[in-house]
């Protein structure tokens, strides 16, 4: 029996989006510990162009307050250390030869609740766009419904499937939110 045009498998693509947008948001939050993808926003004017740092340079974190940034072609440290200056990101790179070290400040407790609240507002954000998700999986069910092109049955069947997801997709979201405020908040 035809189910129409309704993919429940792009009701969960759809939704697994919402939670890849705010795992990246969340990356971006910076904690008291030292991770690489701290720079990723970092662009380089480099050979007459912006570059992403992570094509000029090698970033390791050899400790957890430490990010080490291995600098490739010699002529492009000071190109590099101007973009890590200028990221806005606080952070003021040590230079030795080609390698720039850059400290990660501790956090202090104002800014760590300032940081939670802007997690909490991600993962919001990353709700709502689940729920609107699901409210359009529900809307093309009832259209199908309606138009007879689906029976009563299984429309309830897909809209209970939608909702399990929905509810799935919350709770994920839920997680990263809490494994993201202990983070923050661990000194």
């Amino acid at each position: 029996m035809p189910t129409g045009n309704f993919d429940l498998n792009e009701v969960k693509r759809r939704m697994q989006g919402a939670v890849a947008s705010l795992k990246h948001e969340l990356g971006g939050l910076r904690t008291g510990r030292a991770s690489a993808s701290m720079l990723d926003p970092v662009q380089v004017d480099a050979y007459g162009s912006h570059m992403p740092l992570n094509q000029l340079a090698t970033v390791s974190v050899p400790e957890p307050r430490l990010i080490s940034v291995q600098v490739w072609d010699k002529s492009m440290v000071k190109a590099v250390e101007k973009a890590i200056v200028d990221s806005n990101l606080g952070l003021s790179p040590a230079t030795e030869g080609q390698v720039l070290r850059l400290r990660i400040p501790e956090l202090n407790e104002e800014r760590r609740k300032e940081l939670v609240k802007v997690a909490h507002k991600y993962a919001e954000a990353a709700k709502v766009a689940a729920r609107h998700v699901r409210r359009d999986g529900l809307d093309v069910l009832k259209k199908l419904e309606k138009n007879h092109e689906m029976s009563e049955d299984d429309q309830k069947r897909h809209a209970d499937e939608v909702q399990k997801v929905t509810d799935g997709t919350i709770a994920e979201i839920d997680q990263l939110l809490a494994a993201k405020e202990k983070e923050i908040l661990t000194v």
